[in-house]
Formats: C-alpha cells, sequence, structure tokens
C-alpha cells in the first residue's frame, strides 16, 4: 500500500512526498483509514518510533478545515520535547497547506512568546497539559469549540503525574469531540479514562499488547553489583560505534556515571532532572547530531525523548515497572532498524528479567561479559574496517606525500601496518592485559567481597585482616579535605584506586577542612605513601605528633554494610573491606574505576574536540562546602 491510497488530499501527499514517506507503516495504514471512514473514538497501542505521530497527524489535517480560524484539534503530549517534536513534524506534513497554523505550548519557554502567537488562534495547538491548563486559566485558549483531541504517550503522562490535569482538560472539552488516544501500553489508568471519556471507541494494537518491539534484541549480562560500572565500559567498548541512552535510577547516579565516563574518556553527558533547561537542550542537541555517544538519563528526564537510529538502551540498573522497561527498549530498534536492549543486574535480580520476559513474551538472552581480549579483538578490527572505508582526499594531502614517503622509504608494508596498529591499539593491550573476570559465578566466594547467595559477609576469620600479625598502627594526612567534598566514602574510593590493594586496614578517619587523617597498620605504611607518591594531587606523610586513634593498641572496628549487596547507602566507617570503589554508590570520587582493570585509561589520548565539556559545580547540586576547621571523626 501507497500514501497515495489512503484517500489524502494533494497537498498533504506532496508535502510528505517531499519528506521521504513512500509506503505507511503498520499503524499507519490501519488508523489513518479508521479516522477518514469511521466516527468512532480510537484507542491506538503501538511501540514508541513507529510512526505514530503520522498516524494521527495526517488524518486530522486531512480534516480540518484550514481557512476557519478557530482551534479545532488539540494534542497533548507528556514533555516538552515531544511536544516540540509533534508541532515539527505536523508543520512540515501541511506546508503545502495554505492557511493551517500549528502552535507548540510548553513550560520552560517565557510564556508571553507564547501568548503572542496565540493572538491570531490557530487551528491545531500541540501542548503539555500543565501549560495548556494556565492559558485556559488565562482566558488565551478556548477549547470549547474542538472537534478532535489527541493524547500522545498517554501512558507517559499518566506515569509523571498527569491524570488530574488530563482529567481537568477532557472535562473543559465537548462531549461531541472525537478523541484519539496513542499508547505503548495499556496500563488500568488508560483503560479508565477511555472508558470514562471515551465513546463506543475502537481499539487498534500494532503487535502483541504490552509487548516490545519485534525490532530489538534483549540481552542481559550477570555480575556483582559493585561492579556495574566496570560492566557497562566493557559493554561499550565491545561496541565501538554504540550511540545510546544508559537509564539509571536517580539523578545522583546520572550524575556520577556520567562524570566517570567522561572522566575514562568517553563521549558522554548527562540528562536528569537538576538541569536548567538551557542545559537540558544543549546536551539534547549536541546527542541528537552525535557529539554525544552515551547520554545517561534518568527515566523522568528521557520522557518524550526522540532520536532516531539508536544502536543500544543499556539499563544501568533494572526499573521497577514493566511499562517502564518497555518504553526504554523501544527508544532502540526504531522505523524496521535492529536495536539491543542491554541489562546489567545481579544475581538477585534474575526473578526480574524472568517478570519482563513474562510479560513482554520476549526471551531475553544471558551473555558472558566479554574478556579483555575478546574487547581488544573487536577494537582491533573495529579501527581496521575504519582504516579500510575512509575516504581518502587526495587534494588535501598531496602536498605531504612525498616528505611521508621518504621518511617510511625503510619500512616494508608488513612492519608499517604493525606500527600503526601499535600507535593505536597499545593503549588497549596494556589496560585489559590483567582484566578481570567480571561475571557472577554462582559458587565463587571472594575474599572479603559480599557473599551474594547469603546476603552476609564471610566471617570475621574468613576476612583478610592481619590484624594480630601487623601490630601498632600509624596515623597518616592527606591533604584533602571537607573544602574539597571528601567524605569516609570518597577518601576510602582513592585509597582503593590509588593502592590497587583492598587488603590495605583503614581505621579510624577524621576530616579536617583543609586534611583528611587516618590509621593505617605500621607494616602497610610504606605500601601506601609509595603508591601516592606518584599522584601530582595528593601528598600523603605521616602525620607527626599524632597517635592513631586507639593508641596503636587494638584493632580496627569492623562494622558490617547493611541493606544487601545493592543498597545505596554504605557505612565504611572503620571497615578494612572497602570493596572496589566503582558503580552505584562509590561516592564519586576522582578516579574511578582504572586501576581496577589494570594500566592506564587507554582513551586519555583521544582527541576531545567534540567532548562535551563538564560543567563546574557551580551548575548542579554538588558545591563544595567550607566547615572552617571544623572536624568530622568517623
Amino acid at each position: 500500500m501507497t500514501f497515495k491510497e489512503l484517500n489524502l488530499k494533494d497537498d498533504i501527499l506532496s508535502a510528505i512526498e517531499e519528506l521521504g514517506y513512500e509506503q505507511p507503516m503498520p499503524i499507519q495504514e490501519k488508523t489513518i483509514p479508521f479516522m477518514l471512514e469511521q466516527t468512532a473514538d480510537l484507542v491506538a497501542l503501538a511501540q514508541t518510533g513507529t510512526g505514530k505521530t503520522a498516524a494521527f497527524g495526517l488524518p486530522v489535517l486531512n480534516i480540518i478545515d484550514a481557512q476557519r480560524k478557530q482551534v479545532q484539534a488539540l494534542v497533548l503530549a507528556p514533555t516538552r520535547e515531544l511536544c516540540i517534536q509533534i508541532s515539527n513534524d505536523l508543520k512540515g506534513y501541511a506546508k503545502n497547506m495554505r492557511g493551517m497554523r500549528i502552535v507548540p505550548v510548553y513550560g520552560g519557554e517565557d510564556i508571553r512568546t507564547q501568548l503572542k502567537q496565540l493572538d491570531t488562534p490557530p487551528q491545531i495547538i500541540v501542548a503539555t497539559p500543565g501549560r495548556l491548563i494556565d492559558l485556559i486559566e488565562r482566558g488565551k485558549i478556548e477549547l470549547g469549540a474542538i472537534d478532535y483531541l489527541v493524547l500522545d504517550e498517554a501512558d507517559e503522562m499518566l506515569n509523571m503525574g498527569f491524570k488530574e490535569d488530563i482529567e481537568t482538560i477532557l472535562q473543559r472539552t465537548p462531549e461531541n469531540r472525537r478523541t484519539m488516544l496513542f499508547s505503548a501500553t495499556m496500563p488500568k489508568e488508560i483503560a479508565h479514562i477511555a472508558k470514562r471519556y471515551m465513546k463506543n471507541f475502537e481499539e487498534i494494537t500494532i503487535g502483541t499488547k504490552n509487548s516490545g518491539s519485534e525490532n530489538v534484541e534483549h540481552i542481559y549480562y550477570v555480575s556483582h553489583a559493585k561492579q556495574r560500572y566496570l560492566v557497562l565500559k566493557r559493554i561499550v567498548d565491545l561496541n565501538p560505534d554504540i550511540y545510546g541512552i544508559v537509564f539509571c535510577r536517580t539523578r545522583q547516579e546520572t550524575k556520577e556515571v556520567a562524570d566517570h565516563l567522561m572522566h575514562d574518556g568517553y563521549n558522554a553527558d548527562a540528562l536528569h532532572g537538576d538541569l536548567s533547561q538551557a542545559q537540558r537542550d544543549t546536551v539534547m542537541q549536541k546527542f541528537r547530531i552525535r557529539n554525544i555517544q552515551l547520554l545517561v538519563a534518568t527515566d523522568v528526564a528521557a520522557r518524550g525523548l526522540d532520536v532516531s537510529d539508536l544502536t543500544h538502551v543499556i539499563n544501568y540498573n533494572l526499573p521497577d515497572d514493566v511499562e517502564i522497561y518497555t518504553h526504554r527498549s523501544g527508544r532502540t530498534g526504531r522505523a524496521n532498524k535492529k536495536g539491543v536492549a542491554v541489562s546489567i543486574i545481579h544475581s538477585k535480580e534474575r526473578f526480574k528479567i524472568k517478570d519482563i520476559e513474562r510479560m513482554l513474551r520476549k526471551n531475553f538472552i544471558q551473555e558472558q561479559i566479554p574478556n579483555g581480549l575478546e574487547v581488544c579483538k573487536k577494537q582491533l578490527f573495529y579501527m581496521i574496517d575504519r582504516m579500510q572505508n575512509v575516504e581518502v582526499n587526495e587534494e588535501q594531502i598531496e602536498p605531504y606525500t612525498k616528505q611521508i614517503m621518504k621518511q617510511l622509504e625503510g619500512l616494508d608494508k608488513e612492519e608499517i601496518i604493525k606500527r600503526f596498529v601499535s600507535i593505536e591499539f597499545n593503549r588497549f593491550l596494556d589496560y585489559y592485559k590483567d582484566a578481570d573476570d567480571l561475571n557472577f559465578h554462582e559458587k565463587s566466594h571472594v575474599r572479603g567481597e559480599f557473599d551474594d547467595r547469603r546476603g552476609t559477609r564471610p566471617e570475621r576469620g574468613e576476612r583478610a585482616d592481619k590484624g594480630d600479625r601487623q601490630g601498632k598502627r600509624i596515623r597518616l594526612k592527606i591533604n584533602i579535605g571537607d573544602r574539597e567534598g571528601i567524605d569516609p566514602k570518597r577518601f576510602l574510593g582513592i585509597i582503593n584506586d590509588v593502592t590497587g590493594d583492598k587488603s590495605i586496614s583503614i581505621g579510624a578517619i577524621e576530616v579536617t577542612n583543609k586534611f583528611t587523617f587516618f590509621d593505617v597498620f605500621s607494616d602497610q605504611v610504606e605500601k601506601v605513601i609509595t603508591s601516592f607518591a606518584g599522584e601530582s594531587e595528593y601528598q600523603v606523610s605521616e602525620a607527626k605528633g599524632s597517635k592513631a586513634a586507639d593508641g596503636g593498641s587494638r584493632k580496627p572496628e569492623y562494622r558490617p554494610r547493611t541493606g544487601g549487596e545493592d543498597s545505596p547507602r554504605r557505612d565504611y566507617g572503620r571497615s578494612s573491606n572497602r570493596g572496589s570503589g566503582t558503580g552505584s554508590g562509590s561516592g564519586g570520587y576522582r578516579k574511578p574505576a582504572a586501576s581496577s582493570e589494570g594500566g592506564d585509561k587507554p582513551w586519555r589520548s583521544r582527541s576531545t574536540d567534540d567532548r562535551p565539556a563538564r560543567r563546574s559545580s557551580s551548575e548542579g547540586s554538588d558545591r563544595k562546602r567550607s566547615t572552617g576547621g571544623f572536624k568530622k571523626r568517623y
């Protein structure tokens, strides 16, 4: 079937032909004839990215009267981004329709601009619920004469808490209006709205109701919760051309993961609720034009986000609701292209995978977290492929060709290839040569680490506690304190990262404005000081004239972490079992994970011309405080 067979007006057909539309997508093929030929209301269920805007936009434009200067159609959308996107799409479809006006109204923009646009009533208003109600109360928009009401991404609007706003708007519209509700899923709240406000509605479902896109492959990796960040890096390194969204639970986790990725040289940035609208728009624009390869986001911040050609969606944490998972995974695999939804889980979350499988009626594949050799092989051949397919500009390089040939004349072809590969590849080989196995193994027990099967730590006798042999402790100091935002969690993260040795026992920690004092067993002092000797930003030395908190006479007190392996809060206290210092809840310290994999970060010499600059601390909520020298004891 072609669009010409759908009986659309010639000026609409000419516009969509210019836009490259040839054959209607399944949702369009079913809904356009229904809306043009029937009079009943419509509930259309289809995944995000399946062409729903054209499915309701083309028939609405075909039906309304462009010469009638009155609001005839209202489209409700959950977010500013989606509101703008729908408005732009409708304007593209209507560009050859003389007299047709489409106005978007949404929060986050000066309302005076929108008031001015509404001085001449448009035929179509695209709106977010909150701003629409504001304009109705100001007497600027009147809904009493609308003929068509479209609720796009209705389930998302309900998830965002717009139920009361939607019902308020529906009550302001005439009873004889025609209502079209488009949604990716059909939760109970959607069914309630349809039953209460829609008459004799028809339901059209593309695919299976509440199911995911057929073009998306669902895979998951099982690891220890504290190793999520390392697993994320492996996934990204295994897919050099990745273009995707990493979903996190909280704003803080989003900030930390994005900061760690940028610090490690990845082309990433964060999208969360603490950003101003201007910052959000800047991040989104960079992501759309692929200046950003990885967008780390919360579900709320990513709602309404419409970006094509995503290769991956990565669940850094699984969502609590299957419907949220459906929306996340639906952001890839659009327009008949293949996509991959990846989930990083720990052993106790396998039941969640089973629940999602049952709800979506799809099989999830558990894959092994790639080892260092697999990552290096993939990166190597990706680089070779780029070299093979690079476009050579003879005119630009011609002035340098003679000198290049002269310098390389002593090397044969094989030697040149080896050297070329080594320049680009040695960093990866060094970084991954001693890479750990990050896969969770049911029967493995790592000394001093969390026991996944029992939900408790090993007994004290099993720990790497050598207090009986180590004797007294020595008090050391480091030149960072409260003014740098240091607390025990961040401090222990720095110790983990620089020393690379989790057997080092840290006793009492005391944070002042300029320094942090901490106790270490005497036979480990030299290792700590030596480890920090090569770090220009840190200076560690023995705290002269002070004694360890207990006078060096007793062992540190050990406080086990509470709340299970995936607990968001960890009481490090005076514990020697510090964990790997990576992933969720790591405290945001300076060097999140490099030493865990071994070697220098291979990305440091990457070009950073198109990497987003890190925001200053004044733009977020992580402002550093000064305590005027007040000491904090932990």
